[in-house]
C-alpha cells in the first residue's frame, strides 16, 4: 500500500476530511472531527533516528482486538504517541497484505464512529 493508497481508502468513506497540523508533517484521516488513522508524510525523527514518510500508520482499535493483533503481527505494535490501549502502529513494511490494512483501517473508522455523539452519528448519517 502507498501513501496515496492509504488517503484514497481513508478519503472514501463518509464524513471523512484530511488535515495536516503540525507544519503538514503528518496527515491526520478525521470523521466528523475525530482522528482515526495518521501517518507521517515528511521525513520525521523517531527516538534518535530519521524515519522516511508513510513507515507507519496510527490506527485506533478495540482493546483486546489490539492485543490480538500486536500478538499475531510484529508490524503492528502499541500506538507510537498515542495511547497505548486504544491505538496500535501498523508498520508498512509489506509484511501485511493491503486488503488486511484496509480492514484495519476500516475498523479504526468504525471505532471512532461508534464514540460519535448522536448529533454527529445523525449528520453523518445524512452524508
Amino acid at each position: 500500500m502507498t501513501l496515496e493508497e492509504f488517503k484514497n481508502h481513508c478519503l472514501s468513506k463518509k464524513g471523512v476530511e484530511e488535515t495536516y497540523p503540525f507544519k503538514g508533517e503528518a496527515v491526520w484521516m478525521k470523521v466528523m472531527g475525530k482522528m482515526f488513522a495518521l501517518s507521517f508524510v515528511e521525513d520525521f525523527k523517531m527516538d534518535g533516528q530519521m524515519m522516511s514518510p508513510f513507515s507507519f500508520i496510527n490506527l485506533k482499535c478495540n482493546p483486546e482486538y489490539a492485543l490480538q493483533l500486536r500478538e499475531k503481527h510484529g508490524a503492528i505494535r502499541p500506538g507510537w504517541h498515542q495511547n497505548k490501549t486504544n491505538w496500535n502502529s501498523v508498520w508498512m513494511d509489506g509484511s501485511l497484505a493491503d486488503d488486511f490494512v484496509k480492514e484495519l483501517i476500516d475498523h479504526s473508522y468504525e471505532e471512532v464512529c461508534k464514540g460519535l455523539t448522536k448529533k454527529a452519528k445523525a449528520e453523518l448519517e445524512l452524508l
